[in-house]
């Protein structure tokens, strides 16, 4: 069995690979690097067979998202760990072996996420994942250096290594005996919000999740879906939810998923008022779709649900109304966050 294997999910993406492939070979020489394709129609396979012959490639039957294209693409991935990269992710020099070690020195951790930057803006984090993420009571996602639309100037102050409760999917890595163990991505996602379903279950079955600044990535962001798609709204706040009536301690389980909800409508207005109909609509869409399967996702629940898998009660209220906009500002005095 190989150390690790670097895969990269592709649908359609022959510019992006023309472009981030190269760094990727040339900087992970330790690992075997595949190409897991979601049947493209773009020549996509043939330009990497004539280009880069060291190249795995691995063909599945559809385009599957995200979820399912890893799940069908990785079982025919013989490595013990699993680095998981978009297309338009450029890689740097040494970024393999941080992560690596710690997966060697630290046998309960599972998922680690490198330092993610913006490759349009180098000196700045990147919208999905920046230097770590974490969810907030009600469910709502934020990172180390980006708050909903606040992304931070990397100035070193992530520069460490600490427990986080979500890796971003654009650069995720994961054991291969985790990730069977907890049967890859949920498919039914399809795209968006998969990781961290995926990481609150390591989490729910005592696995611990990284961050680790000395491994570092530049990513693109929206190559394949724009922020700001009302596709993406729809599949973000969907697959929240689904997530939650999943994890959530059973104590007070409907409350928060009802309360949750109201910020959604709340979250729907908003969009109104800024002239977005369609992602006011793809939130109403959202919340139908989520009507339709939750008793569903009720029976995928497990025997245990980890208490306190929040670190603020609400990040919607401390962003919008206090206009605490920072994560070092929220989190200067009662850091609850281990380092």
């Amino acid at each position: 069995m190989n150390k690790i294997a670097v895969v990269i999910l592709n649908w359609n993406g022959i510019k992006l690979l023309e472009q981030f492939l190269p760094s990727v070979i040339q900087f992970s020489q330790d690992a075997v690097v595949y190409v897991a394709d979601n049947a493209s129609t773009d020549n996509s396979i043939q330009f990497v067979q004539d280009n880069f012959p060291s190249v795995k490639i691995i063909k599945n039957s559809g385009n599957h998202g995200f979820a399912k294209g890893y799940n069908d693409a990785l079982k025919a991935v013989d490595a013990e760990i699993y680095a998981l990269i978009n297309s338009d992710i450029e890689v740097t020099e040494n970024w393999l072996n941080p992560i690596i070690e710690t997966f060697h020195n630290e046998k309960n951790t599972a998922i680690i996420q490198p330092k993610i930057l913006d490759f349009k803006n180098k000196e700045y984090f990147e919208y999905a994942g920046a230097a770590g993420g974490f969810i907030d009571k009600y469910g709502y996602p934020f990172c180390r250096g980006r708050i909903f639309d606040t992304i931070e100037k990397d100035k070193g102050q992530y520069d460490d290594n600490c427990e986080i409760f979500w890796a971003s999917g654009a650069c995720f890595f994961i054991r291969k005996q985790v990730y069977d163990e907890l049967e890859g991505f949920d498919e039914s996602f399809f795209a968006h919000q998969e990781e961290i379903d995926l990481c609150w279950r390591a989490l729910n079955e005592g696995h611990t999740i990284k961050y680790n600044s000395q491994s570092v990535v530049y990513h693109v962001g929206g190559a394949t879906l724009q922020h700001g798609n009302p596709k993406k709204t729809y599949l973000n706040f969907r697959n929240s939810l689904l997530m939650m009536v999943k994890n959530l301690p059973k104590k007070g389980l409907f409350f928060i998923i009802f309360f949750r909800m109201v910020l959604d409508g709340i979250a729907g207005v908003r969009f109104l008022t800024q002239g977005k109909f369609k992602h006011t609509l793809a939130i109403l869409h959202a919340h139908f779709s989520f009507y339709c399967v939750s008793f569903i996702y009720l029976k995928k629940r497990k025997d245990f649900q980890m208490q306190k898998y929040y670190t603020l009660k609400s990040v919607v209220f401390i962003y919008y109304i206090k206009k605490l906009i920072f994560f070092k500002e929220i989190f200067n005095i009662n850091q609850n966050i281990k380092n």
